[in-house]
């Protein structure tokens, strides 16, 4: 049976959680965060909500199916602004020296490619988190 105060909070507080978590990740580079930090609290934030609620609901949510699927993509999405580097003549994950416009210091966009970095660490955290519970939980293991 369901804790009706647990709910009740979980349900209330998750959206402001997740918010937080993006916000962190966006604004990564300005201040202290970033995508580990941001996709942690978001990962977290889910399972919170399966933990508060059951799992079968929580898996509902975000299924294994797409968990994994962002966590590739998260993992591809950095090699490949890495790999944009290097066609641009300079080195893997180059940011100025590539040639990327690094903007007016102190604005949202103001930092070249590290913006998009943020985010796609900030998917592969947060579905690694997802996918590593609902694993534990169900006890699967990988040989």
């Amino acid at each position: 049976m369901e804790d009706l105060i647990l709910t009740m909070i979980v349900r209330l507080i998750l959206p402001f959680i997740q918010i937080y978590g993006y916000y962190i990740i966006i604004h990564g580079h300005l201040s202290p965060g970033g995508g580990f930090p941001g996709g942690a609290i978001i990962g977290a934030s889910m399972i919170l909500f399966a933990l508060a609620f059951n799992l079968k609901e929580g898996s509902n949510k975000i299924s294994h199916d797409t968990s994994t699927l962002l966590e590739s993509g998260g993992a591809f999405g950095f090699a490949a602004l890495g790999f944009l580097g290097v066609f641009m003549g300079s080195n893997y994950l180059s940011n100025r020296a590539a040639g990327f416009p690094l903007g007016i210091p102190g604005n949202l966009i103001s930092s070249g490619m590290i913006f998009l970095i943020s985010i796609f660490i900030g998917v592969k955290v947060a579905s690694t988190f997802i996918t590593l519970f609902f694993n534990l939980v169900e006890g699967k293991t990988h040989d």
